[in-house]
This record gives structure tokens, C-alpha cells and sequence, in this order.
């Protein structure tokens, strides 16, 4: 069954565009043809969704298999899930804008700990029981009444099958175990596909949910949660004999082409065509989750890349690109990558950026790829203020190379540039902790020249958070210290100018170590904090709410001891005392020390089992042992991409080895984009706005047309100055909900182009709901559109209370062009008050036709207004105000369409 679109996304939703589903390179499989049916949510807004890379890979993979279709849905804004509630609507696809529930399977990407109360969110607004205990006793008693009189499929069960995979989900699935039917553990290019044939052979034979669920257990990857118990400490073993003890994490090699996609028409986080070049990394920082569970390193074909990147940015039509990796420059081909795309857009005014790299590999030229006219800002991580700290977390960095890559960046004019230090790493005195501000000040003193703008610095200052399957999963430190450390770097970098300091609540760190690090127990605290309101807009909206939602849904389990344990530092290995260098060790239990740093002391705490030692990583948890040892011993461990073999256990079969790509050669750089401003032509263009259209604003809209002409390949002139733009010139902009077929664009072109073949080309890159009416070439030197707009004609229905006839509608509308004045009150931008005559601005009104019953009259209005360009507007709603002076009753505007815009001869 279809939701009725129409009246839950309307214009008094935030940002409605979120929800039609009908983005650049959607997808829309026929539903009846499809064996399976996927819905891909990602549990955040749409504007962090869309924008995911993993989400747009895994979409573009699951339509790609045949008799498999995929949908997509997103958590929904408080503004839409309340009308879902009221309504009592289930959540629904974007695309098919079916419920959840009329699917095969369900996926959630879980990619933060704190994250899980969303999907809750996003299940109970679907109609689906939170938990896999729970859907199966609302099938069983389906079943039970099923059976009287009808037969029914063995598996009874009205709900999808319900998954999540992701970096958390892969790290330790045990906190969110009951709520999933089975977890996906790692790449899921490949492993995805594999469980839909499954799927469908299960959904062929006919096969009970439980028997199903089991022949999933036997693809490695597959973690089905009720096949196994936890035990004693929250280790977690199998109840029966035919599934694996320890389940694999799957790799996959990245392929660029599925990175291609979904061109959303609302803003969002990362809007821009994204594609990745390096998968994994070796670094082997001892605190970074991703860099353990991705091993080994995968380098994609640098050829592969460069034909991704140039035919994703003729497909998207957008002026911005990324190469992601989590260390793009460890990526050797980076600059010949970079360099070669920049020379093949040379003229297309694109900027790349690069979310993620290390200041030990900037040099000029990765310098030189990056940005464009659009110079981004840069991001480095040194994450630690001392040498001494950096190698104790085999950050692999020295002060000399973090001076160079600043150094490098300051002369190729970046003057502000973000760094990530962390707080309460392993071993940290308070000198280490100052020594983030003298860092800081360091570099900004080496930066500095006369008749230079001096360099300024954005730092995040985190704390650290220890994370299942790194060196460092055993060790924990106490909020007070947190706070205290806080203090420390607050108070030093009061003096500093030229400095901006953001710090991470230390409440949510210890949040997210306490359910990062917890087990099956934890689901009643996850599900009673959803309860209480501990969504993900709860944390920005009213964090103090947030954090009092989780201690209640914690003391409500009876696992405040728990957390007050993490709170004051469960596992504190490298307890120093302040300023010295000797580390007392701590146990669990005893929490006795000594001042030795040998592991025989460790073995109380590292050989206690762990809520994910049943997830195989490929990475020796022996192995993790040794390094936390040489992390007290400040020893390094070189990258095994570029060095010798760690002997970390991962490279094998299951997992394969490091593939590193040899760099080509740079290509010769062959110049900085130049706008071409030249003005050959200027076309005039009708269009009109119409079905889901007609719920993109108008800013969207700019950005739809400047992609369009990119896509169209049509020779738009661009702007001069500092941030040349396109030549696209739109008139006034239209109410949102509203229909138009009279919309207004101007286009100037550095070359002359036949008329009827610049409309073909822009029709075919403009969606079917922008019809175009009428293309015109205006002379160069007339004023824009919008620079001569005189009125407006709108077609207006409106309605009201009660039985009006057509006469009585007729006499309104006689004894409104009988006046002279009509005056309301209006408030400027400004705030300020004035007094108009809104009868000035009405140049035409008439009646077009009338419906009425008992209960509600309705009429068709079209009138004509003024729309000038000095802001001499007659708004839409403005003639409700005059029907109501002259009526004296209540009117309800219901729709509005432009007919046409009149410009001045």
C-alpha cells in the first residue's frame, strides 16, 4: 500500500524536497519484477544520508543485481515524524514512498554509538517492533489466528528481516544484539549481494524465519545475534553447532563507478561528487578504530579513479570533488590523480578537496591539486602536543615534519588551518597536555613574516575514547581528569590570539565509552533512553536533556555502577603521576600499581574476555597485547604499507594483503582556470515548476540550473572576481509548494548557439517536472530578467467557511475593485512597521470559478500584482488580507500557481 504523499509532504515541512525521492540518478525498479526488496536506511537527516558514501555505494550495488530492487529512507525531521504519529503513517521509502514494512529486508547503517537510538526511532515510526524477540511474537500470534481458516507461509511474520552494519555495528554488535535480526560485519559490496540470493532462494523454498536466519549464519560476515549467549563478562558464545564461533569481517575492493549517484536537490553535508581512492590504512595509530578494522590497505587503479572522477563529474553536473581515503595522502598517486583532473577540467571552474590527510606528506604537490577559485580549508591531525605522546600512540609524526607541511601550507596561502588534538591518551603527564598550546604557539611564531597575514588556527580538542579492537580497548581515563585537563589547556590558551578552541563534552565521551565497550545488557539502557527522548537532535537542541535521558535510562537498568566505573577510568593501565615519565600500572580489580611496564602485570585485564572477541578482524588480539606493550616502552611500529610486515595477522587468505600502487608520473601542469567572461549571447528561457518540483526552493533551484549547464555542457560565461560564477540569472523567487508556468531564466553564453538545440540539450539534463515553454535570445545588452519584472499573475484557490455562492464570491470580488485604498500593516526585514495600500499593488483581480457545499466554499482567483524587483510586492497571501478587510470573514489559501511574470518592454 502507497502513502499518500501528497498530504504528508507539504510546504509546511521543514525542507520537504528531503522525502520525494526523484534525485539525479535514482533509481526506480519496478516493484512487481523484484524477488527482493531492500530498504538502505541511513539513521540520520537526509542532508547526512544522502551525502554518505558508503550508503550511495551499496544503493548503486543492490539495484545493480537482477530481480533485486533497493529503496532508501531516512530518520525524518521532528516536523514530519510528528505528522506521521498523528496521522498514524508509517514510515516510508523515499522512492516507492511504500512503508517499511511491505519489504523483504530492512538495513541501518550504524556508524556511532550513540546513533542506535535513532534507529529506534525510525523502527517505531515504521510500525516494526523494536526488537527480533518481539516481531516474532506479534507473527506467532498472526499465526495463531491465521491458521483458523486460511493457510499461511511458515514464516508468519508480518515485519522485514532487520540488519545493520557499518563501523560500529562491525567494532562490537552486543549493545544493539536484540534489536537486529542479523549484522553485516565489514565491506558489504560483495557480501550484501550474497545475502540476497539467499534471500531469495529462502523466500523460494518457503523457509521458516529461524531456518532462513540460519543459512545467513553460514555466510561469512553474517552475525545472526540469537544463535548465540552472552556469558560470564560479556563474552558471547554459540548455542548450537552449525554456526561459526567466530565470525569474519569481510573485505572488498573499492570500485569507483558505484561511488557514482544520487544527486540530491536540497544542500547537503557533503555536496559534492565523493570517490575513493585508498581503502584501510596502516599507520597503526594506536587509539583509530578504522585504521585496525579496515586492514589491510587497498590502493585503487589511479587510471580507475581519474575515469570515475571525470565521468562522475560530467553525470552530477557538480563544481566540487573529494577523494576519500582515512589518510588520503598515504595514497602515492594522489598527485598525479589530482594534477591529471585538474588539466582535463581545466575549464570548468572544479575544486577538490580531501577530507582527511596527513601534515607529514603535505607538500607542494599535493598543494598545488587542491582547490581551485575556491580555495577549502585544510585539516591536519597531529593529535598529540609532544613527541614523547605522538610515538607513545605511533602517530608516526615528528615536530620538524609537522612544521614543514604548516610551513608548506602557509606559504601556498592558507592562513587558516584546523588541527585534532586528543586529551587523556595513554601515558599523558600534564606537560604532554600543555604541550598542545606550546605547539600551537610554536607554530604560529615559525609562521610568521612582515607584510604577511599571520596564521590562525581552529582546534578541536577531543577526548579520548577507547575502542574495541586497537591497543588501547583496555585503558580508560576519568571524567575528573578530563575536566581537569580541560581546564589546564582553557586557562593557556586564553592569552593566545589568532586562536579558536573547541572542546568535546566529556559527558558524551564517557557516553560513548560506555556503550562502545558494553554488552548484551546494554539494549534496555539504549531503548530507555529512546524513550526518554535521547534522540540525535536532542544532542544539539538541548544536550543537558540528552545527557539526564541516558543516566536515568542507565540507573533504570540498574547499571549505574557500570557507568560510574567508566566514569572514573575502569582500566587505567598508564596511570602517571603528573609530570613524570614512569607509568603505574593498574588492574581491574584491584586497581593496585606498580611501576613496572611489563605485560606479566597486564594479564588480570588482558586476558579478561571481551563482548567482541567473538568478531574476527584478522587482527591478533595477542598482537594487540604486544603493541600496547611497546606503547609503554613509546616504541614505534612502521607502516606496513611502506615498511616491513608488523605481523599483525591480518594479511591471508580471508583478508588478502596491502596493495600498494607504485605513483605515476606527475603531468605537467597546464595552468589555473581562467573564467571565460566572455558574452556572445544571452538566452532568455520560459519554464515552469511543477509536481514534486514545486517543493524546491529556490536557492536549490540556482544550484539545479548550474548543474544542468554542466551536464548539458552548454558554454556558460562565468563571473570575474575572486569567485567566479556562472552567468544564470533567475527571477523572482517562488513561494514553496507553489505551481508555476511562468518562471523566468536567463542564460549568457561565450558562444553563440542555435536556439533550438541549446533548448534540446537543457531538456534533457532538466527534470520532467521543469517543462520548458518558450527559449528566446534577448539582445547583450538588455537588463536581466529580474532586473524588469513589473507584476505578476497568479492563479489563487482559496476557501472558506460555509456555503458561499458564485454571486457573493462576484460581489467580494466587484467591492475590491471598487476601492481605492485597502491599507495593512507590514513588517520590514528590518523589524520596522509600515503602513501600504495594498490596493495600489492590485492591478486585475477576477473570479475564475466557484465550488461550494455545506460545510466549505472554494474559488478560483486569478489576479495581477505587482512584482518589481524593488521590492513593490503583491504577495499570494496578501490577497487573502484583502479579501478578509472586505469580506469580513476567514479565508484559507489552498494553492497557488504563477501563470506568467510581465516584464517592462
Amino acid at each position: 500500500m502507497a502513502v499518500l504523499v501528497e498530504q504528508l509532504i507539504t510546504p509546511d515541512i521543514l525542507k520537504p524536497a528531503r522525502y520525494l525521492g526523484n534525485e539525479r540518478l535514482a533509481v526506480h525498479k519496478p516493484w512487481d519484477t523484484a524477488t527482493i526488496r531492500w530498504v538502505l536506511t541511513y539513521p540520520e537527516v537526509y542532508e547526512v544520508g544522502a551525502s554518505n558514501l558508503g550508503h550511495i555505494i551499496l544503493y548503486n550495488i543492490l539495484n545493480a543485481q537482477p530481480n533485486q530492487l533497493c529503496d532508501r529512507a531516512y530518520l525524518p525531521g521532528p516536523d514530519l515524524a510528528a505528522k506521521l504519529r498523528t496521522t498514524q503513517t508509517p514510515l516510508f521509502a523515499v522512492e516507492s514512498k511504500r512503508w517499511l514494512t511491505e519489504f523483504d529486508v530492512l538495513g541501518f547503517s550504524l556508524s556511532y554509538e550513540l546513533g542506535a537510538t535513532n534507529i529506534l526511532e525510525m523502527l517505531d515510526l515504521a510500525g516494526i517492533p523494536l526488537t527480533w524477540r518481539e516481531r516474532e511474537e506479534v507473527g506467532g500470534r498472526e499465526q495463531g489466528a491465521g491458521s483458523r481458516g486460511q493457510e499461511k507461509d511458515k514464516d508468519s511474520s508480518p515485519f522485514p528481516l532487520i540488519f545493520a552494519g557499518g563501523q560500529t555495528a562491525t567494532s562490537n554488535p552486543e549493545p544493539y544484539a536484540d534489536f537486529f535480526d542479523f549484522i553485516a560485519l565489514g565491506d558489504g559490496e560483495e557480501l550484501l549481494p550474497e545475502i540476497g540470493l539467499v534471500l531469495a532462494e529462502g523466500k523460494k523454498a518457503l523457509l521458516s524465519r529461524e531456518e532462513l536466519l540460519l543459512d545467513l549464519a553460514q555466510i561469512p560476515g553474517v552475525y545472526v545475534p540469537r544463535f548465540y549467549e552472552m556469558g560470564e563478562g560479556g563474552a558471547v558464545y554459540p548455542l548450537r553447532p552449525d554456526v561459526p564461533k567466530r565470525i569474519l569481517r569481510r573485505v572488498a575492493t573499492p570500485i569507483p563507478a558505484y561511488s557514482i549517484g544520487l544527486v540530491p536537490y536540497v544542500e547537503t553535508v557533503h555536496d559534492r561528487l565523493t570517490i575513493e581512492i585508498r581503502r584501510g590504512c596502516t599507520r597503526g595509530c594506536r587509539f583509530c578504530q578504522p585504521g585496525m578494522l579496515t586492514r589491510p590497505a587497498r590502493d585503487v587503479e589511479p587510471d580507475q579513479v581519474v575515469e570515475a572522477i571525470e565521468a562522475g563529474m560530467r553525470a552530477t553536473g557538480y563544481n566540487e570533488f573529494s577523494l576519500l581515503s582515512l589518510s588520503c595522502s598515504d595514497y602515492l598517486a594522489l598527485p598525479a590523480v589530482g594534477m591529471e583532473i585538474k588539466n582535463r577540467l581545466k575549464n570548468e571552474n572544479i575544486s577538490l578537496t580531501l577530507p582527511s590527510q596527513r601534515v607529514d606528506r603535505f607538500d607542494e604537490n599535493i598543494a598545488n591539486i587542491l582547490g581551485g577559485t575556491r580555495q577549502g580549508s585544510l585539516t591536519f591531525a597531529p593529535e598529540a602536543g609532544t613527541q614523547r605522546m605522538r610515538d607513545i600512540v605511533n602517530k608516526g609524526l615528528t615536530n620538524e615534519e609537522l612544521l614543514r607541511g604548516i610551513k608548506t601550507a602557509w606559504d601556498k596561502g592558507w592562513d587558516k588551518i584546523k588541527l585534532y588534538f586528543m586529551i587523556g591518551l595513554p601515558g599523558e603527564t600534564d606537560t604532554d597536555v600543555l604541550g598542545i598550546a606550546e605547539t600551537v604557539r610554536w607554530l604560529q611564531q615559525e609562521c610568521w613574516a612582515k607584510g604577511r597575514r599571520s596564521i590562525n588556527f581552529n582546534l578541536t580538542i577531543s577526548n579520548f575514547t577507547p575502542k574495541p579492537h586497537t591497543p588501547f580497548q583496555w585503558h580508560s581515563v576519568s571524567t575528573s581528569e578530563f575536566k581537569r585537563k580541560q581546564s589546564l589547556l582553557r586557562q593557556e590558551f586564553r592569552r593566545m590570539r589568532g586562536v579558536k578552541v573547541n572542546f568535546t563534552d566529556f559527558r558524551l565521551s564517557a557516553m560513548e565509552d560506555f556503550i562502545g565497550r558494553g554488552d548484551r545488557s546494554l539494549a534496555k539502557v539504549l531503548r530507555r533512553a529512546w524513550e526518554l527522548g535521547a534522540g540525535m537532535d536532542s544532542w544539539y537542541e538541548n544536550v543537558e536533556q540528552a545527557f539526564k535521558a541516558w543516566e536515568n535510562a542507565i540507573a533504570e537498568a540498574g547499571l549505574d555502577w557500570k557507568y560510574r566505573l567508566v566514569e572514573n577510568g575502569e582500566w587505567n593501565l598508564f596511570a602517571v603521576g603528573n609530570g613524570e615519565a614512569g607509568e603505574k600500572i593498574l588492574t581491574q580489580d584491584s586497581k593496585l600499581s606498580t611501576q613496572h611496564s611489563s605485560l606479566g602485570t597486564l594479564h588480570p585485564v588482558l586476558d579478561t574476555p571481551l563482548p567482541w572477541d567473538h568478531i574476527d578482524t584478522g587482527i591478533d588480539k595477542k598482537w594487540l597485547q604486544e603493541d600496547l606493550q611497546r606503547a609503554l616502552e613509546a616504541a614505534i611500529v612502521p607502516d606496513c604499507s611502506f615498511e616491513g610486515c608488523s605481523h599483525c595477522g591480518v594479511c591471508g587468505t580471508d583478508f588478502g594483503h596491502n596493495i600498494v600502487i607504485k605513483p605515476p608520473e606527475i603531468p605537467a601542469f597546464v595552468g589555473e582556470f581562467v573564467p571565460n567572461t566572455t558574452k556572445a549571447q544571452r538566452l532568455r528561457v520560459w519554464f515552469g515548476k511543477q509536481g514534486d518540483m514545486a517543493l524546491v526552493s529556490h536557492l536549490d533551484l540556482m544550484r539545479l540550473f548550474d548543474r544542468v549547464m554542466r551536464r548539458a555542457g552548454l558554454p556558460v560565461s562565468f563571473t570575474g572576481g575572486f569567485h567566479p560564477g556562472p552567468r544564470i540569472s533567475l527571477t523572482s523567487a517562488l513561494a514553496l509548494g507553489a505551481t508555476s508556468s511562468g518562471e523566468i531564466v536567463d542564460f549568457e553564453l561565450t558562444q553563440p548557439m542555435n536556439v533550438e538545440s541549446f533548448r534540446e540539450q537543457l531538456l534533457t539534463q532538466l527534470p520532467t517536472d521543469i517543462p520548458i515553454y518558450n527559449v528566446e535570445e534577448i539582445d547583450l545588452k538588455s537588463p536581466a530578467a529580474n532586473q524588469v519584472m513589473e507584476a505578476a499573475e497568479y492563479l489563487l484557490t482559496v476557501s472558506t467557511i460555509g456555503k458561499v455562492t458564485s454571486t457573493q464570491w462576484q460581489d467580494w470580488i466587484s467591492a475590491i475593485q471598487a476601492k481605492d485604498e485597502i491599507l495593512s500593516d507590514h513588517t520590514t526585514k528590518s523589524g520596522k512597521h509600515q503602513i501600504i495600500n495594498l490596493r495600489d499593488r492590485l492591478f486585475e483581480i477576477e473570479l475564475v470559478s466557484a465550488h461550494n457545499s455545506k460545510s466549505e466554499s472554494k474559488a478560483v482567483l486569478r489576479y495581477l500584482g505587482s512584482c518589481r524587483p524593488d521590492g513593490v510586492i503583491l504577495r499570494p497571501e496578501q490577497i487573502l488580507t484583502i479579501l478578509e478587510i472586505v469580506a469580513s470573514a476567514e479565508f484559507h489559501l489552498l494553492h497557488i500557481h504563477r501563470n506568467r511574470l510581465v516584464l517592462a518592454i
